[in-house]
């Protein structure tokens, strides 16, 4: 069993964590975070540290343990540095670009896709090809590039599609004559 919560969380210069009635919130150079936690776990600031304490030892306390104190982590480090995902898109005449406050996406369909960009998050067109998400919030960074790559997920034949950079696709080998 892992003992994540027992490893305090190091807050930064220029990062504040307060703690109010089992809500925490993190104000950084890149915005403010907030989110409720459950009664089953205690946390308190210590100087520049964060720890994070199981207040019974029901299964429920044990499993939000370890919950609460990677989620502070990711906030603490969603407000200093900020989360990045990058998207490629393969296909012949598949792109992306930018519009104000949302993405036109040319995937191949009979009409482009426009995704409207939610607040907190932002979308960068690199090159047609490679879409950059960015944002303060780890969840909402993923599930927005989630999102975007479900409009056309990679196929296992040629690979077109949306991916992750980085993401391995396994390949299949098509119809032999």
């Amino acid at each position: 069993m892992s003992r994540v919560g027992k490893y305090p969380v190091d807050v930064p210069a220029g990062v504040t964590v307060a703690v109010k009635d089992g809500e925490v919130t993190v104000k950084g150079k890149l915005g403010s975070l907030s989110r409720q936690f459950p009664a089953e776990v205690g946390i308190k600031v210590n100087g520049n540290q964060v720890e994070v304490a199981r207040l019974s030892t029901s299964k429920q306390a044990r499993a939000m343990w370890g919950t609460a104190r990677a989620t502070i982590q990711n906030m603490v480090t969603g407000v200093s540095a900020g989360f990045t995902k990058r998207l490629e898109i393969n296909g012949v005449g598949f792109r992306a670009a930018v519009q104000g406050k949302e993405v036109l996406l040319n995937l191949g369909y009979s009409h482009d896709v426009r995704y409207a960009i939610p607040n907190g998050i932002t979308i960068v067109a690199e090159k047609p090809t490679l879409l950059v998400v960015s944002g303060s919030d780890r969840a909402q960074v993923g599930q927005v590039s989630a999102e975007i790559r479900a409009w056309r997920e990679p196929e296992p034949y040629k690979g077109k599609g949306i991916q992750y950079e980085g993401e391995k696709i396994l390949r299949k080998e098509g119809k032999k004559k």
